[in-house]
């Protein structure tokens, strides 16, 4: 019966017939090799005997890239219930190697035969294997090898022992593969790799010589770089103060003119893409016609009308309406360019 442990190795042999692109254009090593090794036996249940131990040799040939075939010749013995056990033979080997590298994994499969003897009592058979390993490469005439083998064994009916014929055991083989002669010039592992492309990076720009928002504060230093064109500021390019002048309220009123609407999306959009958490307060200025008290309400309900504008377009800084009436002109009231000046809404940035 086919002990359960070596299953999951025969359901990995198909793998080692996968193809590999590891060793593209590399030169076949083709040289001939003996391959001393030891081994550990797994017996089969019906074997009614201890794990055995044993060793042998091998000589084989490099075919190509990813095939070798060798013959091994093998001892092993042990203990069991009917007395000693041991078994001499030897396999035709073919093995496939995924790639050839320092570190090289196969899968092998063998057909041989063996003489078997139990107490004194022998008898031929035949024997397959199937399995996986590895080499690694310490020089280019040294390797160590290692692979772990499914193998069957049929006697023949010859009945050398009670019970089954036909058995299935697990053999660990660890030995050396010493090559002879030279490793052919350029048999390397794997082939050169491409080299990589060369990006060339673009020439770096000089932002001492770039004022992308126009406010007089050079790309370098500018913390603010998308402040609203005809805001005053900072060394740092941050807005301290910006006034809206012209017809931005409708006469004697706090609705916002289309045109006053328009000017504050721009203010606004640019408050929304670089927030500034500064508080701003937004005030209003009257020109002097009227009396005190009247100018002062309606410079107050228009700075509110703008900070509620802009609130309605998503500006998230703390805006704080507030109104000045007549008392801070900025032109002559005589004239009514003069009064046209002072008529007007200032956003001033609250320094943190």
């Amino acid at each position: 019966m086919l002990n359960k442990k070596l299953l999951p190795l025969a359901a990995l042999l198909g793998i080692g017939f996968l193809p590999s692109a590891h060793a593209a254009d590399q030169v076949d090593d083709n040289r001939w090799y003996i391959s001393p090794f030891g081994n550990f036996v797994v017996t089969d249940q019906d074997r009614h005997a201890r794990d055995a131990w044993g060793g042998g040799m091998g000589i084989g040939k490099i075919i190509d890239r990813h095939f070798n075939v060798e013959l091994k010749g093998f001892y092993q013995g042990g203990n069991g219930q009917y007395g000693t056990l041991n078994m001499s033979g030897g396999t035709a080997d073919l093995q496939y190697y995924f790639w050839r590298d320092k570190f090289s994994p196969y899968s092998v499969i063998a057909v041989g035969g063996a003489d078997s003897c139990v107490a004194g009592k022998c008898a031929p058979g035949i024997l397959g294997e199937a399995g996986l390993g590895f080499s690694y490469e310490i020089n280019d005439n040294f390797l160590i090898r290692s692979d772990v083998r499914y193998r069957y064994n049929n006697n023949f009916a010859s009945h050398i022992q009670p019970g089954a014929t036909e058995f299935n055991d697990m053999v660990v083989n660890v030995g050396f593969v010493i090559p002879f002669g030279d490793k052919p010039k350029g048999a390397s592992p794997l082939p050169a790799p491409t080299p990589a492309p060369v990006v060339t990076a673009p020439a770096p720009v000089d932002c001492s010589t770039l004022d992308s928002d126009h406010d007089g504060v050079n790309n370098c230093l500018d913390k603010c770089p998308d402040t609203y064109k005809g805001s005053k500021v900072d060394a740092h390019g941050c807005p301290l103060k910006l006034i809206l002048k012209g017809e931005q309220f409708k006469y004697d009123s706090a609705e916002l003119t289309p045109e006053a609407k328009i000017t504050l999306d721009e203010v606004a959009a640019s408050l929304v893409a670089y927030p500034e958490k500064n508080e701003i307060e937004v005030q209003g200025h009257t020109s002097s016609e009227g009396s005190t008290a009247y100018n002062l309400k309606l410079s107050q309900n228009r700075a509110k009308s703008v900070v509620e504008y802009l609130k309605l377009k998503g500006v998230s800084n703390k805006l704080v309406a507030k109104g000045y009436g007549k008392s801070k002109p900025i032109a002559d009231n005589k004239t009514e360019a003069g009064r046209s000046e002072n008529r007007r809404v200032e956003l001033i940035w609250k320094q943190n």
